[in-house]
């Protein structure tokens, strides 16, 4: 097994426990989200506490008892068992297993969504609110300016947001922008965006077109897209008035242009053969 690959195994063995964990509606997806992001803060700040949550050199049930006196009482017994067995797992990085942790967290939150039946509006709201940053330098010098605090920039969100957004997207953009960790405002969101798809198994799909597409266009984009690419697809849409007589599709690194009816014509051929 190479490094990378024990990283990779160990965050869907912790995705899979907490799966199960969170499949138990006496588990509690809001305290668990906000559990794992202080243990996320917490292993951010301490890079040797980490190291030695990490070391290969250490027997992983050993480094689980560290892990167990270090949070027992600091967060709950769930949170607890969670975090112990991810370090008793191996990570090519310490960094790596940080990582993880606070992806856990994000999916929590998005559970809670999914649970209360709001995940389709947040992860709608999550595309639309990367699209006013990408556009607004003004707001994005706000919310990435290293030198407000995070009293202030979550008084600016909840500015934007309260009243107008769902909770779970309150909660995980204030997150995001308070506890950056070194990613940009724009990766932060396209990262939570594809991981509220991956909580309903689906892919996410960008698409760009010069006025906006009728119902039996989306339709027949997103059926013959999720055929393409053999999982269900969820549209982002956007519009941009320069792509004209046209749309421009983009699926992860895959980036589609041309006319809708072409584009829907080869994808018939392509599942044809």
């Amino acid at each position: 097994m190479t490094a990378h690959g024990a990283s990779r195994e160990a965050t869907a063995a912790a995705r899979e426990r907490l799966d199960a964990l969170t499949d138990n509606t006496s588990v509690d997806a809001l305290a668990l989200a906000d559990e794992l992001a202080s243990v996320t803060a917490l292993l951010d700040r301490e890079i040797s506490l980490r190291r030695v949550l990490t070391d290969p050199a250490q027997p992983g049930e050993a480094k689980a008892e560290l892990a167990g006196r270090l949070f027992g009482g600091q967060v709950g017994e769930t949170t607890v068992d969670l975090v112990s067995g991810m370090v008793r797992s191996r990570w090519s990085q310490p960094r790596n297993l940080v990582d993880a942790i606070e992806e856990l967290a994000d999916t929590a939150d998005l559970t809670a969504a999914q649970q209360s039946g709001t995940l389709d509006e947040v992860e709608d709201e999550l595309f639309r609110f990367g699209r006013i940053v990408s556009s607004n330098t003004e707001l994005r010098a706000a919310l990435t300016n290293r030198a407000a605090g995070t009293p202030a920039k979550t008084e600016l969100l909840r500015s934007l947001l309260g009243g107008r957004a769902k909770a779970g997207t309150e909660r995980l953009v204030t997150r995001l922008v308070t506890a950056p960790r070194g990613r940009s405002l724009e990766a932060g969101l396209e990262s939570l965006s594809k991981l509220a798809a991956e909580r309903r198994n689906r892919m996410v799909a960008v698409v760009t077109s010069a006025v906006p597409l009728s119902d039996p266009q989306k339709q027949r984009l997103g059926a013959a897209l999720a055929k393409l690419y053999g999982r269900q697809m969820h549209l982002n849409l956007d519009v941009d008035p320069e792509v004209v007589g046209g749309i421009r599709v983009q699926v992860g690194d895959e980036v589609i242009n041309g006319s809708i009816a072409d584009r829907l014509e080869d994808a018939s051929r392509r599942m044809a053969g």
